[in-house]
């Protein structure tokens, strides 16, 4: 078996597929070294002189700079290179030919509920959403009476979904929440949302329905639980009547360009950028070929690495919104007094990540090789026909606001990669992919599908995509169910900014 890998001809380190012994020679590509330390699995080891101050190469692209001189079979990490990223930045745009192709013949399908506004979902749930924290024990009371209730009705199921937000907040905090839940409450796996309000929130149920679009074409109820007499009550009702529309929902067969895919990775390690996050880039680039559309975010793991996902842009105007979402991210943070390279987490350098540069190559790498079309606000929601390739949103990296970013833009099915394995799952279909094989047999509760196998079994990246995009097909028609829909893993995150009064 291979013990480690070159990803790019250039690379000047190598990743190690096992754990790795000092003493052991190793041949790669066109390297022969003698290592000096030990290097845990997924780490990384020089292939070549580094003196200080010079660049490290992985994926073809600088990851940071080496703080000491580094002799080859030298064991790279935190103790001997930084990061290279600091402050905000100018950015020219190079175009890049794109040899992505669109396919001819027939489309694949799947079977999905079509919605009146153009959308289809793959799921036909009620959402309830509370627009302030303060009812959130009555939202999931209601789910878990309505649930009980109606055992065996031909529906999938109800589902609430707290938070702590809705009041006690100013200007542009308040605005997102309102956009975010207005978004979520359009998702097409939402075949009807039960909208709960307390009365004396900012988040006043008046102004946040009469900002949603296509309110007549959509199912909707609310109302403010100070002004029943018994919430309870009033909410199972209610959900009943919705229950009642969704249930004359029928699948129906539509090409798959219908279906939104939410591209987001959690708890990385050293072979994210090698097994998951690469194949699912693969899973862009077939499913953009069939005029799909992918959601890529997560945008502090694009710093170090947004300079190819501006050369993919296909306009002018849509390379400087990707300026602008890269740079006012940036000074997010640095107006928080932190530096924009505040990553990778403890959990990413344990699995071997070092430096943000490098975290963020392996991470755009889940777009695929597919052109950026255009670029989405947070709580913003495509387009019911959207144009096919990616669309970049903007969310930070945390699991929970980003998954729940994606959702509100759109995304009816998730494919979460993750080397250190997580249980989160976004309100839609979250597909727990693992980066490495460890994984998937040590927590098979959680991992629905194993990328670890490209390097295990050493079987061809591109053959796995074809299984991966055939599942996917299977949990989109409602054949399969995901393990955070088995195990009732859905929740929602909201992004905080400012003041909490």
């Amino acid at each position: 078996m291979l013990k480690a890998l070159q990803i790019h001809p250039t690379d000047t380190v190598a990743v190690a597929l096992d754990s790795l012994h000092r003493g052991d020679t190793l041949t790669v590509q066109t390297h022969t070294v003698t290592l000096r330390d030990d290097v845990p699995q997924g780490h990384k080891f020089s292939l070549v002189y580094l003196p200080k101050g010079s660049p490290v190469i992985k994926y073809g692209y600088t990851i940071g700079v080496a703080t000491e001189d580094i002799l080859p079979g030298v064991w790279v990490h935190t103790h001997n290179i930084h990061t290279g990223l600091s402050g905000t930045l100018e950015y020219s745009y190079y175009p890049k030919t794109l040899h992505h192709s669109t396919r001819n013949g027939t489309i694949p399908t799947f079977h999905g509920y079509k919605r009146a506004n153009g959308t289809v979902g793959i799921r036909n749930e009620i959402w309830i959403l509370p627009t302030v924290g303060c009812v959130n024990k009555t939202a999931e009371q209601i789910a878990r009476e309505t649930t009980k209730k109606l055992h065996g009705e031909t529906f999938d199921g109800v589902w609430a979904f707290p938070h702590p937000f809705g009041c006690s907040q100013l200007g542009e905090d308040l605005e997102s929440t309102k956009r975010i839940l207005r978004a979520l409450a359009q998702n097409p796996n939402a075949g009807g949302v039960l909208f709960i309000g307390l009365g004396c929130e900012n988040n006043t149920l008046e102004t946040m329905l009469g900002e949603l679009p296509g309110r007549e074409l959509l199912r909707y109820r609310f109302f403010s639980t100070q002004q029943v007499s018994d919430e309870i009550e009033v909410g199972v009702q209610l959900v009943r009547e919705l229950i009642t529309e969704i249930e004359k929902d029928k699948r129906e067969e539509v090409p798959v360009s219908k279906l939104v895919l939410g591209m987001k990775c959690g708890g990385s390690d050293g072979f994210s950028g090698i097994t998951g996050n690469a194949l699912v880039g693969r899973i862009a680039d077939i499913h953009t070929s069939y005029g799909g559309t992918v959601l890529l975010t997560e945008v502090p793991e694009m710093f170090g690495a947004e300079q190819e996902l501006m050369n993919r842009a296909t306009s002018t105007e849509v390379f400087e919104a990707i300026v602008k979402l890269i740079n006012t991210f940036k000074r997010y943070y640095i107006t928080h007094n932190h530096p924009v390279y505040e990553n990778p987490s403890p959990g990413n350098k344990a699995g071997g990540i070092t430096t943000l540069e490098e975290k963020s190559l392996g991470a755009i790498q889940k777009g695929g090789n597919a052109p950026v079309v255009g670029v989405l606000d947070y709580g913003e929601t495509l387009s019911p026909t959207p144009e096919p390739g990616v669309f970049l949103l903007n969310a930070p990296g945390n699991d929970g606001v980003s998954t729940t970013a994606l959702t509100g833009a759109g995304a009816t099915i998730v494919l979460f990669t993750t080397g250190r394995g997580t249980p989160l799952g976004a309100p839609v279909p979250t597909v727990k992919i693992a980066t490495n094989t460890g994984l998937a047999r040590t927590k098979p509760q959680w991992i629905d599908f194993d990328a670890g196998q490209i390097i295990t079994d050493e079987r061809a990246i591109d053959e796995v995509a074809q299984e991966l995009y055939s599942f996917i097909l299977k949990v989109a028609s409602g054949e399969l169910k995901v393990k955070n829909e088995l195990n009732n893993f859905k929740e929602i995150a909201i992004w905080k900014k400012g003041v909490t009064l």
